[in-house]
């Protein structure tokens, strides 16, 4: 059987090819090239913390070197997990800011890796998420640099910030210098992002 072309199809199927191959050439977003995957399927960085999933460890760990510990939940196919490390996590300033200041630690919002909480509980981190009113990826949830008296408080009184849902670079930034600059004793997360960026 010959099929006959006409030269509008001949052009179209040209041009559907140059757009094509146009959209492969074309540069992929900043830090995009970067982003490698874990097996949950979460986005993920060299600098993370590798984590026996005590979280008394990690916090005794953290102000051992000078730093702070920050739980980042994140969600296979949240696309706002996603821009976080296209966007946020891409820009050098505000990665090198975070990798001086703190421990960053990565969970699962359904993940079922057993944590270690700072009262002793071990549970899976989806259960983990619960237990700390958890509901939405990403979250990040900042603990202060001691773990005194940190057992015998409610989950989230545990926490001196928190922050649920994408956030532009600018403010991003600001929430992490919040915890730095410890402007948790002074002020609401809120308060110091509405001043600050």
């Amino acid at each position: 059987m010959i099929m006959n072309v006409t030269a509008t199809q001949s052009r179209l199927s040209r041009r559907s090819l140059l757009a094509a191959a146009a959209a492969l050439l074309a540069p992929l977003p900043a830090g995009a090239s970067m982003l490698k995957m874990n097996d949950d399927g979460l986005y993920t960085r060299p600098w993370f913390l590798e984590s026996l999933l005590d979280l008394n460890d990690d916090l005794k760990e953290a102000k051992d070197k000078g730093k702070r510990l920050v739980i980042m939940w994140e969600l296979k196919g949240c696309p706002y997990c996603k821009k976080i490390h296209e966007v946020n996590l891409a820009d050098p300033a505000i990665e090198r800011f975070i990798k001086d200041r703190f421990e960053l630690l990565q969970l699962n919002f359904i993940g079922s890796r057993e944590v270690t909480d700072l009262d002793g509980e071990r549970l899976p981190e989806k259960a983990f998420a619960r237990k700390y009113g958890v509901r939405a990826t990403p979250t990040f949830q900042f603990f202060p640099d001691s773990v005194e008296g940190l057992a015998q408080k409610a989950p989230q009184a545990r926490e001196v910030a928190r922050w649920q849902g994408y956030m532009e670079p600018k403010p991003f930034a600001a929430m992490f210098r919040f915890v730095a600059e410890r402007g948790y004793e002074k002020m609401s997360l809120l308060d110091y992002l509405k001043a600050n960026s």
